[in-house]
């Protein structure tokens, strides 16, 4: 396992880190399957778990809590709130009232009192960014988490918060979490220029594009993933931007097997290529899922790989660009832009 530099944090961290969304109802697994996952994880060399609240309804941290009893101060623990998490609309979003109890929230369920990297899991709209982080920043004075970070913000959203911590005198966001593969490129335009201008770790989620990239979806091929069996409109090739990415797929594995990779190899190999990235979030609902992609470790792809890539999908580039989760307010309502 290759270690990096969160950022400017000064805290190290393995090329791969352990993402638990597949932890609990989501990825159908049980707390002994979870601690074992977690067992062989720390094992091949990665030392950070990254959960959120809003993962089963707060399962996935109960879980995660259990599986690194006894080893938390190996462990570089990153959970995020802002999602949903009630019908109540003040249960959600990065309001102060919101955020300290998300956070007393999570303590509780991970069974730990404190959390090493607390993320934002989306921009919140509607709070102005002074009070988020004015609320993140007396948390961490408090001692409740040692850092905090922002996820899935459009490139704008961050430069804004850097400036409001800045001019507030407010600690600032340390890191940032974006989508990010070989078929969903556009962070490298926008956000990934700017978490480098800014000094930010970068953990990328969905490296292997919801499993586009694991080997499994081939031409000809029944599409039977886990994530497939709950998210069937992001398969469905009748939807030409879904026959764009098998498209993809099938050329791109033709260059896994000449540069003698795996896909899941040439997949990660290819994000944490990227020198603005920190770490590749992957998300194992198996042992055979998590060797398969602990293989990837240490894959350095070459130059020559590299280029086959880009002329396959364009740099910066996202094919399926719909499924963005950073889009303005304003281009999903339209009242948000008629006067």
């Amino acid at each position: 396992m290759q270690y990096r530099t969160l950022g400017r944090t000064g805290v190290q961290v393995g090329s791969l880190a352990l993402g638990a969304m597949n932890f609990g109802r989501i990825g159908r697994t049980t707390q002994d399957e979870v601690t074992a996952l977690v067992d062989a994880a720390v094992e091949g060399g990665i030392n950070l778990i990254d959960t959120a609240d809003m993962y089963g309804g707060g399962e996935s941290e109960e879980m995660v809590g259990k599986a690194i009893a006894g080893r938390r101060d190996d462990i570089v623990l990153a959970t995020k709130a802002g999602m949903p998490m009630g019908e109540g609309p003040n249960h959600r979003g990065g309001s102060r009232r919101w955020l300290v109890t998300a956070l007393d929230d999570s303590l509780r369920r991970l069974g730990v009192d404190h959390i090493d990297l607390y993320q934002l899991h989306r921009w919140d709209p509607a709070t102005d960014d002074e009070e988020t982080l004015s609320a993140l920043t007396d948390l961490q004075r408090a001692g409740k988490i040692r850092y905090f970070g922002s996820s899935t913000f459009p490139a704008h959203r961050l430069v804004q918060a850097q400036w409001a911590a800045r001019e507030n005198r407010l600690s600032r966001y340390v890191t940032e979490q974006p989508s990010y593969s070989i078929l969903q490129r556009g962070a490298e335009a926008h956000v990934l220029p700017v978490t480098e201008q800014y000094g930010l770790g970068v953990l990328a989620w969905s490296p292997l594009a919801s499993g586009w990239l694991s080997g499994a979806i081939r031409e000809g091929r029944e599409i039977t993933t886990n994530r497939s069996t709950f998210m069937p409109q992001r398969f469905d090739l009748t939807v030409p931007a879904n026959r764009a990415r098998l498209d993809a797929v099938e050329r791109l594995a033709g260059v896994a097997e000449e540069a003698g990779l795996t896909m899941i190899q040439l997949a990660l190999g290819f994000v944490t290529a990227h020198p603005a990235v920190s770490c590749a979030i992957i998300g194992p609902r198996t042992p055979d899922h998590l060797r398969s992609q602990l293989a990837a470790a240490d894959t350095v792809l070459s130059t020559d790989v590299l280029d086959a890539i880009d002329a396959i999908v364009a740099p910066g580039t996202d094919l399926a660009a719909h499924e963005k989760n950073d889009t303005p307010p304003a281009l999903l309502d339209p009242s948000l832009r008629r006067r």
